[in-house]
């Protein structure tokens, strides 16, 4: 398997323009939802994976022949462009804030019914990452969400193993700390309410216990 991935990378290292294909059909999807998890944001993702892409290509020579998956590589690139949005999207609420609020329209298609659920889901954990410094939050969404071990990981945003383990556990902590601040300030519930506050977990505690790849060989 590694064989194959070393050949890839040094295939697209030459240019080739189906090795580069190639990977875009083994890694679009990954990177689209990294980048999603990260912004929130449907549009912004599909943008992100753009650009991620395009700078990967343009930065092709600049890979190792060998190393195996490229996907931390592009990951790592996809963090930077998240982040780059993230600050660009704080700028525009920041400016729209300040101007005066349209008047709301209420749309009740219910074929948009589902899309705005997930919506609302995104909200909730962009909320919960947004407590998070920027370092913790790289390395959460890496390690939890988009599968990769602490040594990729490390590939992916240039730091050492060490370091992303001290960040994950950081992270983790604070999300379990967020999740029993949320839990102490709810006030008692019944019926649905109550399975609801007590039944389940919040999405600080859920991202919290999610499992961590082990480090590959």
């Amino acid at each position: 398997m590694r064989d194959s991935e070393n050949e890839l990378r040094r295939r697209v290292r030459a240019g080739e323009r189906d090795a580069f294909a190639e990977l875009y059909e083994q890694c679009a999807r990954p990177v689209y939802q990294h980048a999603l998890r990260l912004t929130g944001d449907w549009s912004t993702a599909e943008d992100i994976m753009s650009e991620t892409f395009l700078t990967a290509w343009r930065g092709r020579e600049r890979l190792h022949t060998e190393g195996g998956s490229l996907r931390p590589w592009l990951l790592g690139i996809a963090t930077h462009k998240a982040e780059n949005a993230r600050r660009g999207r704080r700028r525009r609420i920041a400016f729209l804030a300040r101007r005066r609020e349209p008047e709301v329209v209420a749309d009740f298609a219910p074929e948009i019914a589902a899309r705005l659920d997930d919506a609302r889901r995104l909200d909730a954990v962009q909320d919960s990452l947004d407590r998070l410094r920027r370092p913790e939050r790289e390395v959460l969404t890496l390690c939890v969400w988009s599968g990769l071990d602490y040594q990729q990981t490390a590939e992916a945003l240039g730091i050492p193993v060490g370091t992303v383990r001290s960040r994950l556990s950081r992270a983790r902590a604070k999300l379990a700390r967020f999740a029993d601040e949320a839990q102490r300030a709810e006030k008692p519930r019944k019926g649905p309410e109550l399975r609801a506050a007590r039944g389940e977990m919040t999405g600080e505690a859920a991202l919290a216990a999610l499992p961590v790849r082990e480090e590959t060989a």
